[in-house]
């Protein structure tokens, strides 16, 4: 998870630095990787409240007349029927259909909110300026932080703050299931919140001005509930997920049926199809993938990391991506792309680890149950 180019900082460096933080290089900007102990914060984070620093990912305003529609382009999600509040994940495709982002987009009621990787930021945004209409403006709002509250205990500890909707009729945070947004305030501090994240805990993910976040970051560890979390335990919690993380699980040779991502291609859009790649896309969820994501259990204790081949016997049929040890399962887990033949639940495999092999198989994801706040279920 090391990026080696010059670091920016984040709005919070100095916040981290002083509660201890190990800061290491990562997408471009000096993050903290853990204060006390990735363990430590990984089950802090499941069975309270963990604060995470995201402000390196990208924030951007799709501004204008027919914005979902031009975005449609190049997402196959169904981004027109978004209602006001409500969020989608999606991803951005290439020409060919091969993933170049995988990203976030609310609809505000006023404009499109999109939340995109910050290794790949910038390359997105000169992507998406490249192949939408001029008549779209694209607003990078750097001047934004971002804050992810996550955990069983987020929301106890996030009605503290008395935070509400921006105007009388607004929903507010407390109002909010998995995957609904709403512009907030705190005292005078606007706020953009979503019941969302990405650890597999409810929780929220929270748009906040640069120069109040070192305010509201104090606020919410002044709760009980709640400690800052470095991006190991982040690491460890989307594993656990079975979440894809971008320029590991994910690149531009994968399209959305290998990545195991067929979710985000719209009913709609796979009628109509009119997206990049459609034709390789949609002709891969009709007759299968080559490949696909698929999540494994691993026997022992040894973990097997990003870059391990797979075998079946002496054949090689695919290669980790991302891989770990899991706090709350106690053992070794990870994910990878093997060959489509292979992918079957529980189909048993290899992975070589320092020259020896390593037994593996085929397992559901997520590995840990979600704790998503949806409706009829809380």
């Amino acid at each position: 998870m090391s990026d080696q180019s010059a670091e920016k900082t984040l709005p919070l460096n100095d916040w981290h630095q002083a509660k201890g933080a190990r800061m290491v290089p990562f997408a471009g900007y000096s993050m903290p990787i853990q204060y006390e102990g990735i363990m430590a914060e990984h089950q802090w984070t499941r069975n309270n409240a963990g604060l995470f620093d995201v402000s390196h990912m990208g924030q951007l305003q799709l501004v204008g007349e027919g914005a979902a529609e031009s975005l449609e382009r190049i997402v196959p999600g169904d981004i027109s029927a978004l209602k006001p509040g409500k969020m989608r994940y999606s991803l951005l495709l290439a020409e060919d259909g091969g993933i170049l982002d995988d990203m976030m987009i609310t609809n505000t009621g006023r404009h499109l909110y999109i939340v995109v990787n910050g290794a790949v930021k910038h390359q997105d945004i000169t992507y998406m300026r490249s192949q939408l209409p001029q008549t779209i403006d694209l607003v990078h709002l750097e001047g934004q932080a971002l804050l992810a509250l996550q955990g069983p205990k987020a929301a106890e500890a996030f009605a503290r703050l008395s935070i509400v909707g921006l105007e009388p009729g607004w929903p507010g945070p407390d109002d909010l299931y998995f995957m609904d947004a709403a512009p907030c305030l705190w005292g005078e501090v606007p706020l953009g919140v979503s019941r969302s994240g990405y650890t597999g805990e409810d929780g929220f993910e929270i748009s906040v001005p640069a120069e109040h976040v070192v305010a509201l970051a104090d606020a919410l560890c002044e709760q009980p509930e709640v400690k800052p979390i470095g991006l190991g335990a982040r690491d460890s919690l989307r594993l656990e997920a079975g979440l894809p993380l971008y320029g590991h699980d994910l690149d531009p040779k994968t399209d959305p049926v290998q990545g195991n991502l067929a979710f985000a291609i719209s009913k709609v859009r796979r009628a109509e199809g009119g997206f990049h790649g459609a034709d390789r896309i949609l002709a891969a969820l009709e007759n299968g993938a080559d490949k696909k994501r698929v999540g494994f259990a691993v026997e022992g204790r040894m973990p097997v990391r990003e870059g391990a081949p797979i075998f079946a016997g002496d054949a090689e049929v695919g290669v980790i991506t991302s891989g770990g040890f899991a706090p709350t399962i106690g053992a070794p887990i990870a994910m990878g792309f093997v060959a489509a033949d292979h992918a079957a639940l529980d189909s048993r495999l290899e992975a070589e680890v320092r020259g020896k092999r390593v037994p593996i198989a085929v397992s559901k994801m997520p590995f840990v149950p979600n704790g998503y706040r949806r409706k009829g279920k809380s």
